[in-house]
């Protein structure tokens, strides 16, 4: 049985026991809260009971590598609406140790795509296009210094007001255990 059929056979299941109830809340974030999350498995559920975060209280936006890598791209545009359409007062940027994107190597990701099955053609026409793959696709060393980059691209956004309390932090993906990169109730 593949995936699509056990996920709806078990929706169908969810929705006529109307297991739904419990988790009912509005759009708005009860906390005020946007968090930017790297999209690693392992944060699925560890992340949210770490920070006792419930259904509800925050927007959660999951990128790879926790990574804010445009000032007008889709994760700025979703920090946008929280703020100024849902009522979101605060921003977490939250790395984590051991992630994948450290050190990724953008001609690594590039021969997987053609062993994956990407015909070179495609990526060559794309770099024609002025597609830069180097800087799509590029990891980082630290993950320290890569959530403080996120951070001061929020804070530093023409589109947000300085009222925003913009944070980072770093959680153990074994543990749980938060620490703080770049305390938003500081000065900057």
């Amino acid at each position: 049985m593949n995936s699509l059929t056990k996920i709806m056979d078990f929706n169908n299941e969810f929705v006529a026991n109307e297991d739904y109830r419990p988790l009912a809340t509005t759009k708005h974030p009860s906390k005020e809260l946007v968090i930017v999350s790297c999209m690693d498995t392992r944060l699925t559920e560890l992340l949210p009971k770490a920070m006792n975060i419930a259904n509800g209280d925050a927007k959660i936006i999951k990128v790879a590598g926790a990574v804010i890598n445009h000032p007008f791209g889709s994760v700025m545009r979703s920090i946008l609406v929280a703020v100024h359409a849902l009522g979101a007062e605060e921003v977490m940027v939250i790395g984590h140790d051991d992630c994948g994107m450290a050190n990724t190597q953008p001609d690594q990701l590039l021969s997987k795509m053609i062993d994956g099955g990407v015909d070179p053609s495609t990526i060559e026409m794309l770099e024609h296009a002025g597609l830069n793959f180097q800087e799509l696709l590029k990891g980082f060393d630290s993950i320290e210094a890569s959530v403080e980059d996120s951070v001061q691209m929020v804070r530093n956004h023409p589109l947000i007001p300085k009222r925003i309390k913009v944070s980072g932090l770093v959680i153990n993906p074994e543990t749980g255990a938060l620490r703080v990169v770049v305390d938003g109730y500081q000065p900057n």
